[in-house]
C-alpha cells in the first residue's frame, strides 16, 4: 500500500473532487458570483504547493513516518504499543494536531497573514479546500513531520490520515446543500460544509470558531463550536474585508498578499 501512496492519494483526491463538483452543481447551498473564475488561482496554488512539497520532502509525511519507523523513534515504539493500537490511535491524534495548528495560525499575527489567503476567498466551494499559501503548506508539513516522529505513528496510519485530511477539506468547503436529516447526525462526527462555512464568516468571532477539518468533536471539547452564523447560512458574508475584489483573486496577488500591509 505504501508503495502506491502517490496513486492512492491522487485517486481519492480526484474522485472526491469530481463528486463534490457534481453535488455543488446539483444542490448548491449558496448562489455563486465568481464561481469558476476563482478556480485557476485556487488550483494554481495547490499545484505550486505540491511541487514545492515534492522538492522539499519527496515522500512527504508518509516518508517521514517510514524513516522514523526504521529507527524505532517515537512514543508508540518506546512504549511497545502494538500496531493494531497505534494505527487507529494515530489518526485522531494527528487530526487533533491539525485542530490546534489551525488555532495557532489564527492566533499568531504572522501566521494569520499566511492563513488569511485561505480565508480571503470570497466564495466557498470544493476548490477553497485547496487554497492555501505554499509557505503555510510547507510549515504544516514540518509540524506534521515533528508530530509523526514524536508519536512514532505507523506509516499506514499517516497515509490514511493524509487521505482523510485532503478528502474532508474538499468536502467541508463544498457549496453543497445537505438535508437536515443527514447533516445533523453527520455533524456529530465529521465537519460538514454548513459547520465549516461558519469559520469563513467575515465576523471575527465566527472566523475564530469551528477549527476542525475532519472530526467535529474537537471544537465541542475545547469550546470553539458555533452551530450557525448569526446572519444565517444564506445571509452571512464570506471572506476578508478589503480582499474580495476580483483582482485580489489572481494567483500573483495571493502569493504576495501575506507580505503586503
Amino acid at each position: 500500500m505504501l508503495a502506491q501512496e502517490p496513486l492512492i492519494r491522487l485517486s481519492v483526491f480526484a474522485v472526491v473532487l469530481v463528486a463534490m463538483a457534481a453535488l455543488e452543481h446539483a444542490f448548491p447551498r449558496r448562489p455563486q458570483r465568481l464561481a469558476w473564475r476563482r478556480w485557476p488561482s485556487n488550483f494554481g496554488l495547490v499545484a505550486l504547493s505540491t511541487l514545492l512539497l515534492r522538492l522539499a520532502a519527496p515522500a512527504g509525511a508518509v516518508g517521514i513516518a517510514i524513516w522514523a519507523e526504521s529507527r524505532g523513534l517515537g512514543l508508540f515504539p518506546a512504549l511497545g504499543v502494538p500496531f493494531w493500537v497505534a494505527a487507529p490511535a494515530a489518526v485522531p491524534l494527528l487530526d487533533l494536531l491539525i485542530y490546534f495548528q489551525h488555532r495557532v495560525f489564527h492566533a499568531v499575527p504572522l501566521l494569520w497573514r499566511l492563513h488569511r489567503v485561505h480565508h480571503a476567498d470570497p466564495e466557498l466551494d470544493a476548490s477553497s479546500g485547496l487554497r492555501f499559501h505554499p509557505v503555510e503548506i510547507l510549515l504544516s508539513l514540518a509540524i506534521k513531520g515533528v508530530a509523526v516522529v514524536a508519536l512514532g505513528a505507523p506509516p499506514e496510519a499517516v497515509l490514511v490520515f493524509e487521505v482523510l485530511l485532503n478528502a474532508t477539506s474538499l468536502f467541508n468547503h463544498a457549496n453543497v446543500a445537505m438535508p437536515p436529516w443527514l447533516e445533523r447526525p453527520l455533524r456529530r462526527v465529521l465537519v460538514t460544509p454548513d459547520m465549516h462555512r461558519v469559520h469563513h464568516s467575515e465576523i471575527r468571532a465566527e472566523t475564530d470558531s469551528d477549527f476542525g477539518f475532519c472530526l467535529s468533536v474537537w471544537d465541542r471539547i475545547f469550546g470553539t463550536y458555533v452551530a450557525e452564523p448569526a446572519k444565517g447560512q444564506l445571509g452571512m458574508v464570506i471572506g476578508v474585508e478589503g480582499l474580495r475584489a476580483d483582482t485580489e483573486q489572481r494567483i500573483d496577488r495571493l502569493l504576495v498578499q501575506p507580505f503586503k500591509g
